[in-house]
């Protein structure tokens, strides 16, 4: 690919990946909005449980599991959560299970990878994401949240639906500028990281293959639902399951665009947890399917 090509190939991309966050970002902030104008705190706390319950972190990653939406996506309904005085715990369950574990998800890996492989994905993700709520929450990371993530009520002048929007308006400016920038360096890697390379690092003959694609899943912007057809193809060249699966869960769990936006809401030590946190349940999952389908 001449150097022309790549360029276009990025400015492609960085329209198309740019336009579908926004539309999706408007979209969650509206429903997060209706979340805010009809849900009373006090009812979301009955729901998602007490601060730092095992059983609260289960319904957070039980939500997020109900959710189809992507990593990014994720984050304005973390953000309403938080404000709506959710626990800590029940929200990062949520912010961990929701780009992994919804229903579309699922039924793509039932289909390519089959039964035993889908189980076996499904529940590890799901108790990673109830252990990593109730460690964060039990280590005191909350105090490494921004002001943005807990201040702040919505405006109740005007009708419902005026409330919703300005609520929506208002974490959409805020995280634009977010937003933008894990785009550009998204369709940056997208358009000059050639995908030989990507097999290469995390081919069969690699012993490291496992947090290599973990590691390349990261930086790039992968919706689940996009990197499982081409893992099957990826599987029938010979790629490892388990690396198939370490970069899965790094690339649509913590990619650049979701850590340059959860940026605006966490302090850069909580972000870095997180990041490697995301980092180990993808080399121990890639590890567990690895070991059951060598």
């Amino acid at each position: 690919m001449s150097l022309a090509d790549a360029l276009i190939s990025t400015g492609e991309y960085f329209l198309f990946i740019t336009a579908e966050l926004v539309i999706l970002f408007v979209v969650v902030s509206l429903l997060v909005g209706v979340l805010q104008v009809y849900v009373s705190p006090g009812k979301m706390q009955r729901i998602l449980g007490k601060t730092g319950s095992i059983a609260g972190s289960m319904f957070g990653a039980a939500f997020g599991a109900l959710t189809p939406f992507c990593s990014c996506s994720t984050i304005p309904i973390t953000l309403g959560l938080l404000k709506s005085g959710v626990t800590f715990s029940s929200s990062m369950s949520f912010l961990f299970a929701s780009p992994l574990l919804n229903p579309i998800i699922l039924a793509m890996m039932l289909f390519i990878f089959g039964p035993i492989i889908t189980a076996i994905y499904a529940v590890t993700m799901f108790v990673f994401a109830v252990v990593i709520g109730l460690i964060l929450d039990r280590a005191g990371y909350q105090k490494y949240l921004k002001p943005v993530a807990i201040e702040g009520e919505i405006n109740h002048s005007g009708t419902k639906f005026q409330q919703i929007v300005n609520f929506a308006l208002t974490i959409f400016r805020q995280m634009l500028p977010y937003l933008l920038l894990g785009a550009g360096i998204g369709a940056f890697i997208y358009g000059f990281l050639p995908t030989d390379w990507v097999l290469a690092a995390a081919g069969p003959e690699n012993f490291f293959a496992i947090p290599v694609a973990a590691l390349i899943g990261i930086p790039l912007y992968i919706r689940a639902e996009t990197i499982l057809p081409i893992a099957a193809v990826l599987f029938e060249k010979g790629m490892n399951m388990g690396a198939i699966a370490a970069l899965l869960i790094g690339g649509a769990g913590m990619s650049i665009p979701e850590i340059t936006m959860l940026s605006a809401i966490f302090e850069k030590k909580l972000v870095a947890v997180f990041v490697i946190m995301i980092f180990v349940a993808a080399v121990s999952t890639g590890c567990i399917l690895q070991m059951i389908t060598w």
